[in-house]
This record gives C-alpha cells, structure tokens and sequence, in this order.
C-alpha cells in the first residue's frame, strides 16, 4: 500500500519507518523543507536507538521516501497518516491548527477513495471534527484514530513489537476497518493486537494511558518525600508495593519528576477535556500539580545541603535529556534543577551522552557542557545525578573524590543508594531512601 505520514517528527519518521520495513511504500511529508533535506541526505534529526540503520535500509530499497510536497505526496495515498505537532495551548488544551490543515489539505488533494488517520495525540472529538473538515472532499475520505504508544528510547521495538494497537472506526465503516488490518498484517502474524474501538474511545484511550503512567510517578514522589520525614526507605516500599500482582512493578520510581513529550502535555489535556464536558478529574489534577512541585526537589536538597547560599558554588550535573536513550530535553527535570541553579548565582557544568547539542541550543555558554563526565566533576562542589544514563550508574567514585572540591553527591535516582557513599566520606543524599 502506499502510505503518507504527514509530519516527519519523532512519531511521524519513527512510524513511517516502521511501515516501510513491513513492506509499505510509504512518503514522510512535512512542510519544514530543512528538516526534508536532512533527511534526505541521511541525516536523522532525532536521536533514537536503531532509526538510523532501519531509515537508511528502507530508503536504500525504495520503500522509504521523504518529501516537501504535501499535496503531490497525499495524491495517489491509499492511508494517510496525521502525525503533526499539537502542542499545550496556554488554557492547557491541544491546539489543533496543523490537524486541520492536514485534514483540508487531504480533503483537496487526494485523488481516490482513502483513510485519514489521525496518530497525532487528539482529544476526545477530533474524529468527528475531522470528519465534517472531509465531508466536501471530491473523494471520500475515511477518518480512523489510531493514537501512538512508543516510548522514547525503545520506540522501533513498540512499533514492532507492540503490546496492542488501538484502533478507533466507525462500527458501519467496513472500507477504513478492512484497510487497517491490512494495513497491521504484518506486526499481527503471531497474534491479533488490534483492539478495535469507536474513535472517541481511542482518542480517551492515550490520554488516561499516559496519565495513570504518570499519576504511579508523581504518587511514589510523594511516597518518597513522606518516607524522608518518617524514616522509611522508599526502595522497600516500591519493592513491597510492587509485587503485589494487582498493582505490578512498573513506574513505582521516585525521582525527580516526569517530563517528555508526553506525559506532562497529555494529563495538562485529559484534565482541560474533562473540564470542557463540566468534569474535574482531580486524580489527574493532583498528579500535575505533585509534578511541577517535585521537580523542584533536587534543587531544595542542594540549597539546603549549602545552608541556603548556592552563589558561586559549581554544581556538577551528570544527565540533561528527561530519560535515558534519548536527546529530548522538553520538560526534563534537569531543566528545572539548571534554570533554579543559575537564577540562585551557581555555576552549572553538565554532561549527557546525547543531549548536548539541544543543550547548547537552549542554553548557549550560561552552562559549561563537556564531553566527559569526569571533567564535568572537576572541582566541583556537588555532582547531581538526574538522568540515569547507563554510564552513570557505577562510576569511579574514588576518582570523583579526588577531583570534587567537596565530595556531595545528590542521586536524583536513588542509582547510587547502595554503594556505601557515606562510609566512603561522601555527603551523600537520595530521594526517599536511607542511602548508605
């Protein structure tokens, strides 16, 4: 089949090429022409473990194109993906603008009978908005929600090896259903993934994903702060929580809050949509709000390891991006802790396998990025895990100390909470935990 994904962001290029390497021809069409010409001279604009190699095997077959014309890309598409940015308004709501100019332009431009599917994270509605944007195109134009579930850092093996595929069509609508289980064929070969649904449930079905993934995080980091006042360790909670089998292990970390693409935008949305339809869905409002006030926590434990007084102290910080195997830094923690730490007068060095580029970006030379994260410690007066990058996790704590003007380290992860830091005479401090 011949496939359009409109967007050629972190879903859209993640996605397309997924379906070209289960056989589709497929064109990823965007309207930013630098972003195009990267790509077409190779040149992936995101950092993600194994696009590189699948994007270049794909188009070196011919199964995986890149182009600025929309209109010419959407004309002879059997499926066209959405798969554009809908960024948080300031209300908190989705702005839907580049929805539904895909969606005009699709009902202009294309030249037969097709299937619109929205994989941009929607809110509850835009199906049916979409809908009526199509109603005057010369040829139909099905409209499908199919919402994305990739995890930044493993996102080929969640577009290969998914745990389900949500699919949102119409019940009377046998062409669009027909064309999308050709269309997952290949990634159902062992078993059915597909969980057909009305498009209003799909669309729902990613936001009260994310935000139960998100509402886990932001309880355990007040579990956390509640273990510190207490003298519990929040490692044998998570531990003893976790095995419960109605509850399970997952997302029970207490850290410094969470950040990303997803997360923060989605529950900000599923809590805007609820008040919309006269709901306030105060789980989701909690969840945000115990966020945005835990991500502050590293930067309180440092202030208050130096009585107050951060001018002038150099704070090392080891992991930019908001998670490992990424080089995404939209809402990371580590944000919040550098922006804290300049505001207060500190000088701030930093370091993350991949991130710096972005980094620099953002920050130009008010942060000192470098390229080892032992240089990053030199003569520094603390060191601040914040992502939990795997070259972290069990570094030559003797050398830190030899180099540290003072040997404070602050585990924004708890990675370190094991090792015997203290008896080592390091000042050290977790979130939650005892430490040792």
């Amino acid at each position: 089949m011949k496939i359009v994904m409109i967007g050629s962001g972190y879903v859209g290029l993640v996605s397309g090429a997924g379906f070209s390497e289960t056989g589709h021809d497929v064109i990823c069409a965007d309207i930013d022409k630098s972003k195009i010409e990267r790509l077409q001279r190779g040149e992936i604009p995101i950092f993600e473990p194994g696009l590189d190699s699948m994007v270049a095997r794909n188009v070196a077959a011919g199964r995986l194109s890149f182009s600025n014309d929309v209109a010419g890309s959407i004309a002879q598409a059997h499926i066209v993906f959405c798969a554009v940015g809908t960024p948080m308004r300031a209300d908190g709501a989705a702005d839907l603008s580049a929805v539904d100019a895909v969606a005009l332009e699709v009902a202009k431009s294309a030249t037969r009978e097709c299937v619109l599917v929205m994989k941009s994270t929607v809110p509850v509605g835009t199906n049916a908005r979409v809908r009526r944007l199509v109603e005057g195109a010369k040829h139909t134009v099905h409209a499908v929600s199919n919402p994305e579930f990739l995890k930044e850092g493993d996102a080929i093996g969640d577009f290969m090896r998914p745990d389900r595929i949500v699919v949102g069509v119409a019940p009377e609508d046998a062409f669009a259903r027909d064309l999308m289980a050709r269309l997952y064929h290949p990634l159902n070969l062992d078993q059915d993934r597909i969980v057909w649904m009305d498009p209003a449930s799909a669309e729902l079905t990613k936001y009260v994903a994310n935000t139960m993934l998100a509402m886990r995080i932001s309880f355990m980091n007040e579990i956390s702060v509640l273990c510190e006042k207490v003298g519990a360790d929040v490692h044998h909670v998570r531990h003893g929580v976790g095995s419960d089998a109605r509850i399970g292990p997952k997302f029970l970390y207490a850290g410094p809050g969470y950040g990303g693409s997803c997360f923060p935008k989605d529950v900000s949305a599923l809590i805007h949509t609820g008040r919309d339809h006269g709901v306030e869905l105060e789980l989701a409002v909690a969840t945000d709000q115990i966020n945005r006030r835990h991500k502050g926590v590293l930067f309180r434990k440092l202030r208050a390891l130096f009585d107050g007084d951060l001018r002038g102290k150099r704070i090392a910080v080891w992991g930019i991006a908001f998670k490992p195997r990424t080089d995404d830094l939209r809402e990371s923690p580590a944000l919040a802790l550098i922006d804290s730490l300049l505001a207060e007068g500190a000088k701030v060095a930093a370091h993350d396998p991949e991130a710096h580029a972005n980094a620099r970006a953002l920050y130009g030379d008010r942060v000192e990025l470098v390229d080892d994260p032992y240089a990053a410690a030199a003569n520094a007066d603390a060191l601040v895990l914040v992502t939990e990058w795997r070259p972290y996790q069990n570094p030559d704590f003797e050398r830190l100390k030899g180099s540290m003007r003072r040997a404070v380290l602050l585990d924004g992860r708890n990675i370190w909470s094991g090792y015997g830091l203290r008896k080592q005479g390091f000042l050290y401090e977790g979130i939650g935990v005892h430490g040792s």
